[in-house]
């Protein structure tokens, strides 16, 4: 076996790998605070105690302990406010401001199109599964609404590109829907990908009349098996939809690319 080079530069850390090997002390400090938080069972609304804000606490300068606060701000964990009765108080992130910071972090190194396929293939059958049966009539409805967007022929281009938007919204319908909240978060995370991706919004673009009729009746189909309560039907139709979806965009990304 041959010897490396040490004269070889190292190879280049992920994104995600130098952020986390390198902690600055403002994010040591935000951590150890947001520690705190969670041991002594603060909720939103709570106000953070003076003792954990200051300086000393931390072994930190006041500068420090400032940017560490910004950080909590940031992350959406606490919020400041001002004059009478105010001070640091513990907020919650909701899942909007949370999927808009993954994003952030993948938009310049962004995932495949086989990586993210490679997930939905197998949670979007349970998400389906998961729903089966247990929609109120109103969810149902809102899920049947997603469809209707698209239900008509497109006029133009820009109508039949967004009809290809609106058939992704049935997907995140289906995950607010959900009695599980992770699994629900990861699938909608997974879409605002996809939409993010420049390769995709060119396949989106592209002219395919069929396509619509392929996914809408993968989608009547599932909308069946859910109303049924037909966990297993809707699993395999979900499948074989996710399958199709993968083996259409993987075709036209290379496609696009060439």
């Amino acid at each position: 076996m041959s010897e490396l080079d040490p004269t070889a530069p190292a190879p280049m850390l992920s994104q995600l790998s130098a952020i986390l090997r390198r902690p600055k002390r403002p994010d040591v400090i935000a951590d150890k605070i947001r520690e705190m938080i969670v041991a002594q069972g603060l909720v939103p609304g709570d106000r953070v105690p003076h003792d954990w804000l200051l300086p000393e606490t931390h072994g930190a300068s006041r500068g420090t302990l400032r940017e560490a606060l910004k950080v909590l701000e940031f992350q959406g964990l606490t919020t400041s406010k001002t004059g009478p009765g105010g001070g640091v108080f513990v907020s919650s992130v909701g899942a909007g401001q949370a999927i808009r910071l993954l994003d952030n972090l993948f938009l310049f190194q962004p995932p495949s199109i086989a990586d993210i396929y490679a997930i939905r293939k197998e949670l979007e059958p349970l998400l389906a599964a998961s729903v089966a049966g247990k929609l109120s009539a109103e969810a149902f409805s809102a899920l049947q609404e997603t469809i209707r967007l698209y239900e008509s022929e497109p006029q133009t281009a820009e109508e039949e590109y967004k009809q290809r938007l609106a058939e992704l919204d049935f997907h995140l319908e289906l995950a607010r829907r959900t009695d599980n909240a992770l699994l629900g978060f990861i699938c909608i995370f997974l879409v605002s990908l996809l939409r993010d991706m420049t390769a995709c919004r060119a396949i989106y673009r592209e002219a395919n009349p069929s396509l619509r009729e392929t996914g809408l009746d993968y989608q009547i189909r599932l909308l069946r098996a859910i109303k049924a309560g037909d966990a297993e039907r809707a699993r395999r139709i979900m499948r074989e939809h996710m399958i199709a979806a993968e083996a259409y965009m993987l075709e036209r990304a290379e496609f696009v690319r060439g």
